[in-house]
């Protein structure tokens, strides 16, 4: 694989990766927090309705837990396709 080919393949498992992560964020923070709220409700979570939960704090928690993924994700990317700086 020469280095055009390697750069092009790391940028788009790059950006599938991405695409990923947002849309799990987006599905938790606009799918729970805003349209299934009403529905999530019926079950209380920490003493909350869980749809307020989410909307108040399970979709920052979500994000936090999206960016040590994407972080980790990225380090095995880099060394997969030799972009790792050690």
């Amino acid at each position: 694989m020469n280095e055009g080919e390697r750069r092009s393949a790391y940028w788009k498992a790059n950006i599938k990766l991405l695409s990923i992560l947002l849309s799990i964020w987006f599905a938790v923070s606009y799918g729970f927090g805003i349209l299934l709220k009403d529905t999530l409700d019926a079950v209380t979570f920490l003493g909350y309705p869980l749809g307020f939960w989410f909307a108040q704090q399970g979709s920052i928690f979500v994000f936090l837990v999206l960016i040590f993924i994407y972080a980790m994700r990225m380090n095995q990317l880099d060394k997969q396709f030799d972009f790792d700086e050690e």
